[in-house]
């Protein structure tokens, strides 16, 4: 592989006028296509294989009037003090606005009175008017949104209390601003580096280009592909963070090889040979893991993954290709590794290599810490396994589950009104439960409905059960069930099996099918399906990485520390959100107002997100260590030889992610600011803690044997050539930089 990305990074140098041509066609076709296509609209969100989504299917057949997974919302009413919302006043303000409700959006299915409705609290302080839409939250436009904002804006005109819960405000959070100030500290980080602006900026050009492509490709194929509005979302933060990475690296490498004395088109061969299959093969872990989502099988989170792997897929390209284009543009801009521009070094040039023999060169930060490690690696590895053990410890504790209002910052309307509904009526209020029985075939259809609801109403931790509904034809019916606890508690999630054991026996005796679903239901069942799909995905993706990384190194304990590695970070991370949203320690630095439950996708997402990019560090600094022993370096010596060239830019790709992801934690979304908290921390931890300490450590004590591969696995693996052994007899010999010779030295 080696020698054949070699001679791409060359053809790519020597035509770069043909290669940007090529990238460029392909961003303004992508651009087109994506200006061109009609919009998508956001794609309903289903959970194959769940109860509660064969219950909204049921319904959907059977009772389409009913709109039972269309959005919702709850405009609560409060009175002013010393008033009931019974009064005259009150009364006629109410109903109005509910009619201007009704009457603002044609995606409106119904909206109800309260006073018909029933839903006056007991005290007549507060009432509530339910809102339900044709379509999914999802699928709701902006301009029912303003409309539903604006009719509870005018009605706070006349000094009642009005906020507006359900999911019918939930839109897509934007991430713009913070996509921005991760780019802002990537080229601040990249500027430290490098030490020159035109090889600062080659990295985020290229990731520019590269997250343009995918975003643009998916957008034009959103309407024929039904990816919906929120599937670019991960293809952009991940297609940013790996593009930055990858060109990083190639950079990095070609500025050493300039280092050595190579000219310009051979240095950028030789960049591409080496650290560009480093960039291919932590870009396939990265793919991997991605594509691996589909595993969980929800569509919309699958069609989330491909999309950020075709992303990836495409920043792997040009980091092969377009980079070494841009360096041969670039020319003498981009200096040798030791050798700084005017702006950032004062003009001074790298020592003469004669004065450099005499001399020895200052050894840097990164292989001061490699050599510290190789002496005491016992001490180094006890330590970084034991820090990041006592920050898993919280894991033991871990709840999932998906957050409701009840986990908005106070200051917003959605957890005012989830607490007014609380105070007035109770918690349960906030997560009904509908139940639907399929009726067809059963000898007494609303004797059978009416015993149902008798048996759900003696169940423990059930407020109130409603009279059964039934749909035109009289062979299905809802019942609303209100439980005594919060819609995330976990008592709820006990009723909601209870119900469900319920059924079983409702099924052996009558035939009748009793499901349950709503809101709380269908939280409860992804939660449940994501739990079980962790393992798989787990063992999939960690299985594949494995054997990848088996051909990539050659070893077995190589690849195994990798994934041991991975594992414990992920579960310190996971320790640390715990500790910060579910305890509340450290809540308020991190402006968490409510704690609750751990999202039940984050151990997933984190797993898929954070392998790939810690693999991607894996590789590139791990490679260096063996292509030094390779070359024949001790296995102490290759430690320190990979350190002195990887950590340097192991550790700016790094400081960059941690930037990106931190940027989130400011977002007033408690899902987004989790997300941001965890990929942060789990990066920091793998990247300083695993990475930098313990790898080093690990291969320190195994020595030679970290590099040993049984015979006959050796004989059927193919030999990739990460190291570049074969570029020996392909490269020119190091006489200089020719490109150096023929241009004016700048003074």
């Amino acid at each position: 592989m080696a020698t054949f990305l070699y001679k791409l990074g060359r053809i790519a140098f020597r035509r770069r006028h043909f290669v940007a041509l090529i990238w460029v066609a392909l961003l303004t076709l992508a651009g087109v296509g994506a200006a061109s296509a009609p919009t998508a609209a956001s794609s309903s969100f289903s959970i194959p294989g769940t109860e509660a989504q064969q219950a909204f299917d049921l319904l959907e057949k059977r009772a389409p009037e009913a709109s039972a997974d269309g959005a919702s919302a709850r405009v609560v009413f409060k009175a002013p003090d010393g008033e009931k919302v019974t009064d005259p006043d009150n009364k006629a303000a109410i109903s109005k606005t509910v009619g201007a409700l009704a009457s603002g959006s044609d995606q409106v299915a119904r909206a109800a009175d309260p006073f018909a409705a029933k839903t006056v609290s007991k005290d007549g302080t507060t009432a509530y008017a339910s809102v339900t839409y044709k379509v999914t939250s999802m699928e709701l436009s902006d301009d029912s949104r303003d409309a539903l904002e604006k009719t509870t804006d005018k009605a706070r005109t006349g000094g009642m209390t009005v906020e507006v819960g359900g999911d019918a405000l939930q839109a897509v959070p934007h991430t713009g601003a913070t996509e921005i100030i991760g780019i802002a500290v990537a080229a601040v980080v990249l500027v430290i580096t490098f030490g020159s602006l035109v090889a600062a900026g080659l990295p985020l050009l290229t990731a520019l280009i590269g997250v343009g492509i995918g975003v643009s490709s998916i957008a034009a194929l959103a309407s024929a592909l039904d990816l919906g509005t929120t599937t670019s979302t991960l293809a952009m933060m991940i297609g940013l963070a790996v593009g930055i990475d990858y060109a990083l690296f190639i950079v990095s490498r070609y500025r050493a090889e300039l280092a050595e004395g190579r000219d310009r088109e051979d240095a950028a061969g030789r960049a591409v040979g080496t650290a560009g299959s480093a960039v291919v093969f932590a870009g396939l872990t990265v793919v991997i893991a991605l594509v691996g989502l589909a595993v969980v099988n929800i569509p919309m989170l699958t069609k989330m993954g491909v999309a950020a792997a075709g992303t990836v897929a495409i920043a792997v390209l040009i980091a092969l290709t377009l980079v070494p284009a841009l360096l041969g543009y670039a020319g003498r801009k981009v200096r040798p590794a030791g050798e700084k521009g005017k702006r950032f070094g004062r003009g001074k040039k790298a020592a003469p290599r004669a004065a450099e023999a005499a001399a020895p060169a200052k050894e840097n930060l990164g292989t001061r810490w490699a050599r510290f490690v190789v002496r005491r690696p016992l001490a180094v590895l006890l330590l970084g396994v034991l820090g990041l053990g006592a920050a898993a410890v919280p894991v033991a504790s871990l709840e999932l589950g998906l957050p409701d209002d009840g986990a908005q910052p106070t200051s917003t309307t959605q957890r005012k009104a989830y607490d007014l509904i609380a105070d007035g009526f109770g918690p349960g209020y906030n997560g009904p439960l509908m139940t639907v029985t399929d009726l067809k075939g059963v000898a007494d259809p609303k004797g059978e409905a009416a015993a149902v609801a008798k048996k759900i109403g003696g169940l423990d931790d059930v407020l109130t059960v409603s009279p059964p509904v039934f749909n035109k034809a009289g062979d299905t019916a809802i019942i609303s069930v209100v439980p005594s606890s919060k819609p995330s508690g976990t008592e709820t999630e006990d009723l909601v099996h209870a119900i469900r054991d319920e059924a079983k026996h409702v099924k052996a005796d009558s035939g009748a099918d009793v499901m349950v679903t709503g809101t709380t239901a269908m939280n409860i069942d992804v939660s449940q399906k994501l739990n079980d799909a962790l393992i798989p995905y787990l063992a999939l993706v960690v299985g594949l990485a494995f054997l990848l990384l088996i051909v990539v190194f050659r070893s077995v304990l190589v690849p195994l520390k990798a994934a041991l590695g991975f594992l414990l970070s992920v579960l310190a991370a996971l320790g640390a959100v715990v500790a910060v949203f579910q305890w509340g320690w450290l809540g308020s630095l991190f402006g968490v107002e409510q704690t609750g439950p751990i999202m039940s996708m984050m151990p997933i997402f984190m797993v898929g997100v954070v392998f790939g990019l810690a693999m991607d560090y894996e590789v590139f600094l791990v490679t260096r260590m063996r292509e030094a022993y390779v070359h024949g370096e001790s296995p102490e010596d290759a430690i320190v030889t990979g350190f002195k060239y990887g950590a340097r830019v192991v550790t700016a790709a790094a400081v960059i992610m941690i930037a990106v992801f931190a940027g989130f934690i400011g977002s007033s979304e408690q899902m987004v600011k989790m997300i941001g908290f965890g990929l942060a921390i789990a990066v920091f931890f793998d990247a300083f803690i695993v990475r930098m300490a313990i790898v080093p450590a690990v291969l320190a004590l195994l020595g030679r044997t970290a590099w040993s591969l049984p015979r006959w696995l050796d004989r059927a693996l193919p030999n990739v050539d990460v190291e570049g052994e074969g570029l020996k007899d392909m490269a020119p010999p190091a006489t200089g930089d020719r490109d150096e010779r023929r241009e004016p030295v700048g003074v």
